[in-house]
């Protein structure tokens, strides 16, 4: 793989454009290289001729003395290779500043009144641009992350209090025998005797600290409607072990961090050492030398505060947290990489060919048997068909979602950050369709049976069975749920995410929330389909294959209601986003809401009654909805129609190159842009980060990490 390749490949796609900008300068240094050939062609020499310069050096090399066998000569050497400098690497003089937190100018020498000299001095510039970019990015980065340490020692000082308050309640210390929280402890620990360093917690730190309370669950919430929040330390082991698991997960996201600048820092020194190599090959210049001294001297590539830090991170995690085992604080810490597995994709291209034979062997059944013209072929469309098309809209939605993980993961989209998901437990598109495609043999097979059982005259005697085929699958698809198999980890945070959504107003609103609640909005007629099962299997005939499911108030009512629940669910969450999050934009996206809701509700009554006043009414409010929701969707969710962008009536980053993707989605109104432009949001911020919440807050106003 080429390294222009192989450096986009692990970037971190929200500091994508804090990154020295590889392609660009490699795009100059093709310019200089056409030049060069252009010129060389319209004066080539005579393959004897050598041209003067070359010359002279020749001459001035048998003039010079013999180094030596031993390199007697060396510092002269050295002399003699900084006169064909080609380039000289100037400080811009800021006396307020260190020397390695200057600024830089390149200046070309020798060459600057050549023809095509031009090139070479736009070189430089963009290549002394990018320099800053990524060096004053860099030290920002390394200046959160001190910050950040600070904090965490703080917290690490209250829990360690908190833990001997409660393993040892009659401890007891002088308040100043703390001085150093355990991120400093353990760096002195290694420069002085152990036996200078018995220093004891101070227990006085937990009369000015209060528990972060964070509402977690509905229940949790409606204590603090009613009863408010208590944040006072009540010195209980449950208290220890949230905040345990809580601080666990900030070094764990924090080391993450500390990983990935120190990720950057080599990169980019990788990238200037690539770059700069080049330019001396195409330029037969002797430059890499001294602009790469430079870059060694500068801050991000001479500063070891990450490398320390890291160090002193992982020494207190496995002291803390992982009980002195180092291997498992280490596993803890750094996770290993997902790998692709050979066999799912083997086990997808089997089961989609057992699909399509299955799909075959059904055709021709009810070809060869002449279903469809027989006399039960109304009653089985009527019952039978809609229990299987329950399957069919969650095939076609997965296959969907896979297409979009697909090219999420094609343009370096980080969905499972934007997500939230656990490391390594993210599903990416090969997994969905290994799921969708096992679906779909079972849901073929099922029906298969379901048409051999009922043809065949040996079983004519067990309809009942029969019928409960379709029961069946989702009975089986529902009881292996609490099993440890098949992505268990992401049935549990799917299932989170629908409670989520079903119990909105309780719960702080997070991206997967409505994400899912926007989802479910497309699939109302999968949602009827569930109230027949139970009308069907509960209140009809099944047996007879007869039902007046269509024929109940009651059902007719629930009709309108299940078609209506998702967009309930998006109008709650809006609400809650105004009412805590002070986002005032949210109150329009809930009248869109409403404005369908209001639609849904007049269309499903017009099929069940029409006439004319009520097709005035349905034609206003479906009118009113659609061109809210379209424009929501496209100007605010898209983040497109920008008049003034980069881009005429797009937007200023954009992550496809292929501008007419972003108009053909805007006609067809097909695709799900809300994490793309989430995306660019984070992005835009350099958020490439979780939000720890932390367990504890001191009463001087410090802040949470």
């Amino acid at each position: 793989m080429k390294f222009g390749k192989e450096f986009t490949s692990q970037m971190v796609p929200e500091w994508e454009e804090a990154y020295m900008n590889y392609n660009y300068l490699k795009t100059i240094l093709k310019e200089i290289l056409t030049f060069r050939r252009r010129r060389q062609q319209n004066q080539t020499p005579p393959a004897h001729f050598s041209s003067p310069k070359t010359y002279v050096l020749k001459r001035r090399s048998f003039y010079r003395a013999f180094s030596g066998l031993t390199n007697r000569y060396n510092n002269e050497d050295e002399a003699y290779n900084n006169e064909d400098e080609a380039i000289l690497v100037s400080e811009t003089e800021m006396e307020e500043q260190p020397a390695e937190c200057r600024s830089h100018q390149t200046h070309v020498l020798h060459r600057s009144s050549e023809e095509g000299a031009e090139n070479e001095l736009v070189f430089f510039k963009v290549l002394d641009d990018e320099f800053k970019k990524v060096n004053n990015f860099y030290r920002g980065k390394v200046e959160e992350v001190v910050m950040e340490a600070e904090e965490l020692n703080k917290q690490m000082d209250a829990l360690v209090a908190l833990r001997v308050k409660i393993n040892d309640p009659h401890f007891q210390t002088s308040s100043t025998a703390f001085n150093s929280g355990p991120l400093e402890e353990i760096d002195e620990l290694e420069e002085r005797p152990e036996k200078e360093h018995n220093k004891m917690v101070s227990l006085e730190i937990l009369n000015s600290v209060k528990i972060n309370v964070i509402q977690e669950s509905a229940i949790s919430t409606l204590k603090n409607i009613l009863i408010g929040t208590k944040s006072d330390l009540s010195f209980t082991k449950e208290e220890l072990r949230n905040a345990q698991t809580k601080l666990r997960q900030a070094f764990v996201e924090f080391h993450r961090k500390l990983r990935l600048l120190k990720s950057y820092s080599f990169l980019n020194q990788l990238a200037f050492s690539k770059i700069m190599k080049k330019f001396d090959k195409i330029t037969s210049r002797n430059a890499s030398k001294t602009y790469l001294q430079m870059v060694e001297n500068s801050y991000f590539g001479q500063s070891d505060d990450v490398v320390k830090l890291m160090e002193r991170v992982e020494a207190a995690f496995i002291k803390h947290f992982s009980n002195a085992n180092r291997r498992q604080g280490m596993r803890d810490l750094r996770p290993r990489s997902k790998r692709d597995k050979h066999r799912i994709t083997f086990f997808i291209g089997c089961f989609f060919g057992c699909s399509i034979a299955l799909a075959v062997a059904v055709s021709l059944t009810i070809h060869i048997r002449e279903l469809l013209v027989s006399e039960g072929r109304d009653q089985y469309m009527t019952n039978i068909f809609p229990l299987y098309s329950l399957f069919a809209y969650i095939i076609l939605h997965m296959l969907m979602f896979a297409i979009t993980v697909y090219f999420w993961k094609r343009f370096r989209v980080n969905y499972a950050f934007i997500f939230g998901f656990k490391p390594n437990t993210e599903l990416g598109y090969k997994e969905i369709l290994l799921l969708a495609s096992g679906l779909s043999v079972l849901t073929l097979a099922a029906v298969l049976s379901n048409l051999e059982m009922e043809m065949d005259e040996r079983t004519q005697s067990f309809k009942a069975i029969t019928e409960l085929v379709p029961l069946g699958l989702v009975v089986l698809a529902i009881t292996f749920c609490p099993f440890n198999i098949i992505y268990r980890t992401n049935r549990f945070f799917f299932i989170t995410c629908i409670w989520r959504c079903v119990f909105a107003p309780l719960y702080e609103i997070t991206f997967p929330d409505f994400f899912l609640a926007d989802q479910l909005t497309s699939q109302v007629q999968l949602l009827r389909v569930f109230e027949f099962y139970v009308c069907y299997y509960g209140f009809g005939d099944f047996k007879r294959r007869s039902n007046t499911c269509t024929q109940s108030d009651v059902y007719q009512i629930l009709f309108i209601l299940v078609a209506v629940v998702p967009y309930w669910f998006r109008f709650l969450q809006c609400v809650r986003r105004v009412c805590e999050q002070k986002e005032y934009n949210q109150t329009a996206n809930a009248l869109k809401y409403l404005s369908t809701i209001l639609a849904v509700i007049t269309r499903t009554i017009y099929v069940q009654n029409r006439g004319m006043s009520m097709r005035i009414i349905v034609a206003t409010s479906s009118g009113v909805a659609t061109i809210f929701n379209t424009y929501w969707d496209i100007a605010k969710d898209w983040g497109l129609l920008c008049r003034n962008s980069k881009n005429p009536w797009l937007r200023d980053r954009l992550i496809i190159s292929n501008k007419s993707v972003y108009f053909v989605a805007m006609l067809m109104h097909c695709i799900e842009a809300q994490l793309e432009n989430e995306h660019l949001n984070n992005v835009g911020q350099f958020r490439a980060f979780k939000s720890v919440p932390l367990p504890f807050s001191y009463e001087d106003g410090d802040k949470e990490l």
